[in-house]
């Protein structure tokens, strides 16, 4: 794994650093975000959700722009206007505009995550090579848990919600400064007008990733709460849940490359099945530690193997808007899905939140078995005739 992982040279290593910088400013602020709002905002509980909530609605809007910036600009100018976006919304949270300086700070996240991740993505994925996208994206995503991992930790030491706005200012512009010091590869495609804004080839990929991550706002919601009751594991247990994703993904993220995806996809599955299944029956302490882990484990495998797959059917002037529609998916269906948890454990109780979220896994695999049925070239530069050409990802 040493090797393999120098193997990916100094470049790859840079972005994968500013990537998890970009996301450490963003986790920063995150602790102190809804006293901020609350206490020295006076703003109710309500303006609290709704300014924690638009960042996710301006987040999906935005999957829609940067994608087609990415392939058309390039990747840099789509990372590097990301976290000008995320500098930017460190200084709205330092304006006194009250309330108003909230919103605006959150809309300016959700647009530079939008923008972040799609530049990154993209541009791991051409440094690395295609036949490498799962490893890639494994080592994308520790940097991405890794930054919002210790976002909070920083965000509690630094004391005060105006010094976090001001990390993320500094985390940003430094990352962005990396940026413009590694040089891109990119030459842009022509990008005919009138094309799908969500292509027929990309539903089915779409679907089996949002269906696999409707048990985030379940875990991240209620596993605390549904575990006080049963011996408050629930820290213990997040915790084991994110420390194992960011392993398994880091070590692990390549396998989709090296053993057929389709393999991958169904035992990260069945994984998560058990987990959540194992949690939901309120197991003793270290039982629902060990079952959160499992889910964790099984987390990490669905992501990459759908991804790579798309990935490497899809041209190298539509990977960016590719990656943005699968993360809009993503957006979509947790956003819905934290509605539909609430309402589930308010009406049955905590653990038939995580029913749900386990019942949801069968969806995720039949969208599934029409992502893995066709052929997976090895690589698709150059490759004509898919659904992506002919259909293509455009917002007009």
């Amino acid at each position: 794994m040493v090797s393999s992982a120098r193997s990916f040279g100094v470049r790859f290593w840079s972005l994968i650093g500013a990537t998890f910088f970009g996301f450490l400013g963003l986790g920063t602020v995150l602790p102190g975000l809804a006293p901020h709002v609350r206490l020295d905002l006076g703003g109710s509980d309500q303006t609290v959700g709704f300014v924690i909530g638009i960042f996710s609605v301006i987040a999906l809007v935005s999957r829609f722009v940067s994608g087609p910036l990415a392939d058309r600009r390039g990747r840099k100018v789509a990372f590097v206007a990301g976290l000008i976006s995320c500098a930017f919304a460190g200084g709205a949270y330092l304006l006194p505009l009250g309330i108003a300086g909230a919103y605006l700070g959150r809309i300016l996240q959700g647009f530079g995550e939008a923008c972040l991740y799609t530049g990154a993505a993209a541009w791991v994925v051409e440094i690395a090579g295609v036949d490498r996208s799962a490893q890639a994206l494994g080592f994308l995503s520790s940097g991405i848990w890794g930054g919002v991992s210790a976002g909070p930790v920083i965000g509690q030491w630094l004391g005060s919600f105006e010094r976090a706005a001001m990390f993320q200012i500094i985390a940003a512009l430094g990352a962005a400064a990396t940026l413009l010091l590694i040089n891109e590869d990119f030459h842009p495609e022509p990008h005919p007008h009138g094309r799908a804004l969500v292509p027929r080839s990309l539903i089915g990929p779409g679907l089996a990733i949002g269906f696999v991550n409707m048990h985030y706002p379940v875990i991240t919601g209620f596993l605390i709460l549904h575990l006080a009751r049963h011996g408050n594991s629930g820290p213990a247990a997040f915790s084991a849940y994110a420390g194992v994703i960011l392993l398994s993904r880091f070590f692990l993220g390549g396998l989709p490359d090296r053993i057929q995806p389709a393999l991958t996809f169904y035992f990260g599955l069945i994984a998560m099945a058990i987990g959540l299944s194992g949690i939901a029956l309120a197991p003793p302490p270290f039982a629902a530690i060990g079952m959160t882990a499992l889910l964790g484990f099984g987390f990490s495998f669905p992501w990459s193997a759908v991804a790579s797959v798309v990935l490497k059917r899809t041209p190298p002037g539509a990977r960016g808007s590719a990656v943005s529609v699968l993360s809009a998916f993503y957006d979509l269906f947790v956003g819905t899905s934290s509605f539909a948890a609430g309402a589930i454990a308010a009406r049955f109780g905590y653990p038939a939140a995580f029913w749900m979220a386990a019942i949801a896994l069968s969806a995720s695999a039949v969208a599934g078995w029409f992502v893995f049925r066709g052929p997976v070239p090895a690589v698709s530069e150059g490759v004509e005739g898919l659904d992506l050409v002919t259909e293509g990802i455009d917002v007009g």
